[in-house]
Formats: C-alpha cells, sequence, structure tokens
C-alpha cells in the first residue's frame, strides 16, 4: 500500500499573533507522538521569500500516513479535533491537498 502526504496551508485572522501561531505549530507538533499511522511530520511558520506568492499564507503542515486508512482515522482522532476545536475564530482560510506517494 502507498504512503498519502496531507499538506495543509492555514490562513489566520488579523487577529493571530506570531506567539500563537508557533503555539498552534507545537500542538501540529505533538500529533507524531499521539496519532496512530503517522510516519512523518513536519509543520512550520512560513519563512518564504517568494512574498508574491504567499497570500496571507502563514503556516504549514506535512503529515505523511502509512496508508489511506491511517489518513482517513486521523481526522477524527481526539488529538486532532481538540487542534480543530483550537482553530476557532482564527481561520480566514485553509488549503488541504492529499496525495499517495
Amino acid at each position: 500500500m502507498p504512503l498519502f502526504e496531507h499538506i495543509v496551508v492555514f490562513k489566520f485572522n488579523s487577529t493571530v499573533t506570531p506567539e500563537r501561531e508557533q503555539e498552534l505549530v507545537d500542538k501540529l507538533l505533538a500529533f507524531k507522538g499521539a496519532i496512530p499511522g503517522i510516519v512523518d511530520l513536519s509543520a512550520g511558520r512560513n519563512i518564504t521569500e517568494e512574498t508574491d506568492n504567499i497570500h496571507g499564507f502563514s503556516l504549514g503542515l506535512r503529515v505523511t500516513f502509512e496508508n489511506r486508512d491511517a489518513l482517513r482515522a486521523y481526522g477524527p482522532h481526539p488529538v486532532h479535533q481538540d487542534f480543530v476545536k483550537s482553530l476557532d475564530g482564527l481561520l480566514e482560510q485553509v488549503v488541504v491537498v492529499d496525495y499517495h506517494i
């Protein structure tokens, strides 16, 4: 079975400080030990020098899952749902891309 890549980029509203973004990154990084099926994970604040291409997206997440079932189980997992709840009132937009590798 192929591995699955899950990529998310976040665009926050103007109330979100860099410190709050870093707190969210720390929560994302904690997924690796807490959610089964994660092979690899990285997350961080957007530091690209391609400023014409940022479009307000300031945080990125990349998760590699061992298979499609692990990716599907991730969404409803309590640790992921806790993170989703912590985004209430903070988001302007989210982009998600999933593909097999």
